[in-house]
């Protein structure tokens, strides 16, 4: 059979198919963790400069119990990143083998790509990565320079089609093949225009590129750039309503400090729905918390509990 797409595989996430839409869901397939909550960028349409909750490194120990509890539990893909910068943790490369020593056959980076230089990406790629996404948000140096307060366009750039050679050279030495994906924001009017020829800088080094909307990240950005969609409706291609999201049936986050999160966006830790440091995956998964979240969704909804500001964009 062929490999997915990166689109498929989003698509596959966002889609809440029937046995899913439930208060106790089976196991997810996908599970997001934040090897580290630091990042190195301040971007405006992102809430993690807002500093809201505490940003430090994953502790080795409990990512390897993490890992053998999610194997355990049923989980097949595996993220190694949520809402902070991977590639600042210099273990990275071995939290990627480790994953790959415990039979996971699927996992995946998201990077903003400022650090993701040539030797760090092979080290990822040889470790077993199997899929490398960019998310690609400037239009030009200056743009982002205003908007992130970091001066590394030109270098993100340069690292995007760095990390196509390293893939090709990785693939022809080893045989193991990792996708390059990158994202962007969709904008219309003068940014829009502005985008594509931007894009048109990087698109010819990845094997797909897909637009994503504007995220008012549960009610905590969005304002500066534009109205914002309600919730997480996936990408622009092939959008979601916003109830019942996704995010909370098919696809989990671990948070570095060991709790489980029911949002895609949970800067502040307000949708905390267990703590894994005291209570297995599944028993999380299947909490009151989360069952009691769940039902509102079903409802369509879910005034007065922790989603009700993100949805409240529609």
């Amino acid at each position: 059979m062929a490999a997915k797409t990166i689109s498929e595989r989003i698509d596959a996430i966002t889609g809440i198919a029937p046995e899913y839409r439930s208060v106790a869901p089976p196991c997810p397939r996908s599970v997001k963790i934040e090897l580290t909550a630091r990042c190195d960028l301040n971007c405006w349409f992102c809430a993690t400069g807002f500093k809201l909750r505490d940003k430090r490194d994953m502790d080795r120990g409990f990512y390897e119990a993490l890992l053998d509890d999610l194997k355990i539990s049923g989980v097949e893909e595996v993220g190694m990143f949520y809402l902070g910068e991977s590639m600042l943790l210099p273990w990275l490369p071995d939290a990627i083998a480790a994953a790959r020593a415990k039979g996971f056959p699927y996992i995946f980076l998201t990077t903003n790509g400022r650090l993701a230089r040539p030797k760090k990406v092979r080290s990822c790629m040889e470790a077993g990565l199997d899929s490398l996404k960019f998310s690609f948000n400037w239009a030009d140096a200056k743009q982002m320079k205003e908007g992130s307060r970091i001066d590394a366009f030109d270098e993100i750039v340069a690292n995007i089609q760095g990390a196509r050679r390293v893939r090709d050279e990785v693939e022809k030495e080893t045989g193991h093949r990792c996708g390059l994906y990158a994202s962007s924001i969709m904008y219309d009017g003068e940014q829009g225009q502005r985008m594509e020829k931007a894009i048109s800088m990087i698109v010819d080094h990845v094997d797909e590129h897909y637009f994503l909307p504007l995220y008012n990240q549960a009610g905590l950005t969005g304002a500066a750039g534009g109205k914002p969609v309600a919730g997480n409706p996936g990408r622009v291609a092939n959008l979601r309503e916003p109830l019942p999201c996704w995010a909370v049936f098919t696809e989990a986050r671990v948070t570095f400090d060991g709790h489980l999160s029911a949002c895609c966006f949970d800067h502040d830790g307000r949708f905390q729905m267990g703590n894994l440091k005291e209570m297995p995956f599944l028993t999380a998964w299947h909490s009151e918390k989360f069952q009691t979240l769940r039902a509102a969704h079903l409802e369509r909804d879910v005034t007065a509990t922790v989603c009700e500001k993100c949805v409240a964009y529609a």
